[in-house]
């Protein structure tokens, strides 16, 4: 049987970036091909970015991504890397019209090509299109119709894009069908707790479907509130891990497969499902086994608190280096979600680069001003002091605030002393917010919310809590000194605007509120379902009632990286205006 050596190439583009997605491709090639490999893969839209949203819909940019995969093609032969293979996804456009959906000739396509010996040697676009959750591909593409096989050293390679395995039948079942010996499918598939257990039992599911090994490649890095975290993985038809990526960092991953022969299928045959087979053949002798065989690469995913925790560091960091800022700037209120989004950013970007401000008023507990003091001497971080006493007295003197509105006026004071030091110096506003308070509406607009990247918006309350204490063990298991006092951890929540003032004053225990919501907001259970489960009535009510209201605010809070199913925004698209309040 002949033997293939396979690279994916886990890399980590930025949208709209042709120059430097190419560079990358030229780069990742080079060192696949230094290691032996005699075809290259790379991600979903490696070319331009994913996912590219409206960009699709402009023809300037349609017209740059296919110029940019020609030119690629060519600079791969001009610097002696045209004989090996490359597959690359892009955004291209149709040739022929979509009548399902009324599109012409011409309209966007999420494609993929094949580059070999400085051509495009073959182009085909994503079967499936994804129209759920974070997906809107409907909005933006036309789909393909075809089973796009490469014929390389005696074997087939069927090849498929993303949602194409995650719908049943189409081009798992024609590869199947047109007997191919490997399915290659290039992915740009999100982050979401627990989803490299997902994706690996559909990865095996498919692979039997086919009846031959799978070689699934994903995207790493972050895009706006999507991360995605690579777990690039190969596995054979009956299921058996043979080769796996580390997750959130970009990687080459080689191994050795032992493939059979190529089929004589016809080319243009339709096979089911109405896909037209199409074969491109690249030529190359039979090879056998390599005199060197490749190491088993096989990275053990992390645990879950671990792989929440670097989402939530890479969806920072790409956001910050990627909207072309150095620093961040966040106000330390020494509270956990402060400390977090504080222990996180300095992950991201490095403690030089972290700028931090604690603008106590007369209500800020003596523990909580020490608390941040001490997190940044832990973390070495830039801290500074500013008191907002002054500017309180001077609003109350003129207004003669109450209530509610005296304690809002201390979160809008920072949060406009913040927005004041970001345009001086340039930094970038880290919100703090986690998503028990966004859910429920427990934040101030224009205050609190205040920020252009907010780390921990998709983190329940009760999960700051565990990841806190998770990043303290890593240090104490390092040998470090841990980011976060204990006296941080230990403290009742409070938002310290009133004395003596606790989260509990106004809301449930966060671990019973994180429960309730997580199934309003995750599972979209309506309020009848969640009583029923057990929970009482009155709460129920009450949570169902704030995060119904809320949702004017949160619209307008920040972006930030989606690490749960179902994450405020692009994820959950509700009504503002709402008479409808039984869940």
């Amino acid at each position: 049987m002949p033997d293939l050596r396979l690279a994916l190439c886990q890399t980590d583009p930025s949208v709209g970036d042709l120059v430097s997605n190419a560079e990358a491709v030229v780069r990742w090639t080079r060192r696949a091909a230094a290691a032996g490999a005699q075809l290259v893969a790379l991600p979903e839209m490696a070319l331009t970015g994913y996912p590219v949203e409206d960009l699709a819909l402009r023809g300037s940019f349609v017209e740059a991504s296919r110029a940019a995969l020609v030119e690629l093609a060519a600079r791969l032969e001009r610097e002696g890397l045209g004989g090996v293979p490359v597959v690359v996804g892009y955004l291209g456009r149709s040739e022929t019209a979509y009548h399902a959906t009324d599109r012409p000739a011409g309209s966007p396509q999420n494609c993929a090509a094949v580059l070999h010996r400085g051509r495009v040697v073959t182009r085909f676009a994503k079967h499936y299109l994804p129209n759920y959750g974070v997906f809107d591909e409907y909005r933006w593409f036309s789909p393909g119709n075809q089973l796009p096989v490469v014929n390389l050293h005696g074997v087939d390679v069927a090849l498929a894009i993303c949602q194409d395995i995650w719908q049943d039948g189409g081009r798992v079942a024609a590869a199947g069908e047109a007997g191919a010996g490997l399915l290659l499918v290039i992915n740009g598939s999100p982050y979401e707790r627990g989803r490299g257990e997902v994706r690996l039992e559909l990865v095996r599911r498919r692979a039997a479907e086919a009846g031959c090994p799978l070689a699934y490649v994903n995207l790493v890095g972050g895009q706006d509130e999507l991360v995605f975290d690579g777990q690039s993985i190969v596995v054979s038809a009956d299921g058996e891990v043979l080769a796996r990526a580390p997750q959130f960092e970009e990687a080459l991953l080689l191994v050795d497969l032992e493939l059979p022969e190529a089929s004589d299928r016809t080319d243009g045959l339709v096979l089911g499902g109405g896909l037209q087979l199409v074969r491109t053949e690249l030529g190359g002798g039979t090879t056998g086994r390599p005199a060197e065989p490749l190491a088993p690469q096989i990275a053990e995913p992390l645990t879950d608190e671990a792989e929440v925790y670097a989402a939530l560091v890479e969806g920072t960091r790409a956001y910050v280096r990627k909207n072309g800022f150095e620093s961040v700037l966040i106000g330390l209120s020494g509270g956990i979600d402060s400390a977090l989004v504080a222990a996180i950013a300095v992950d991201a970007i490095g403690a030089g680069n972290v700028h931090c401000v604690s603008m106590p008023s007369r209500y800020s507990s003596q523990h909580s001003r020490d608390d941040a003091a001490e997190l940044a001497r832990r973390t070495g971080l830039h801290f500074r002091t500013v008191p907002i006493a002054p500017m309180f007295d001077a609003y109350m003197g003129a207004l003669g605030l109450t209530g509610l509105a005296e304690e809002n006026l201390q979160s809008r004071l920072r949060g406009t002393l913040l927005m004041a030091i970001s345009n001086q110096e340039g930094h970038i506003v880290l919100a703090p917010g986690n998503k028990s308070e966004l859910a429920v509406g427990y934040s101030t607009l224009y205050g609190d919310s205040v920020g252009a990247y907010g780390p921990i918006k998709d983190v329940y309350k009760s999960l700051v809590f565990r990841l806190a204490r998770w990043r303290n063990e890593v240090a104490e298991e390092r040998g470090e000194l841990p980011p976060i006092p204990a006296n941080t951890l230990d403290k009742p929540p409070s938002a310290e605007l009133r004395p003596d003032q606790a989260d509990t004053d106004s809301l449930p225990d966060y671990d019973l509120l994180d429960t309730v919501l997580d199934a309003y907001v995750e599972g979209d259970q309506g309020r009848d379902a969640i009583v029923a489960a057990g929970f009482d009535p009155a709460v129920v009510d009450r949570v169902v009632r704030l995060v119904d209201t809320a949702e004017y605010k949160r619209r307008q809070y920040p972006p930030g990286p989606k690490i749960s199913r179902k994450g405020f925004g692009r994820d959950r698209r509700l009504p503002i205006t709402n008479g409808w309040r039984r869940g």
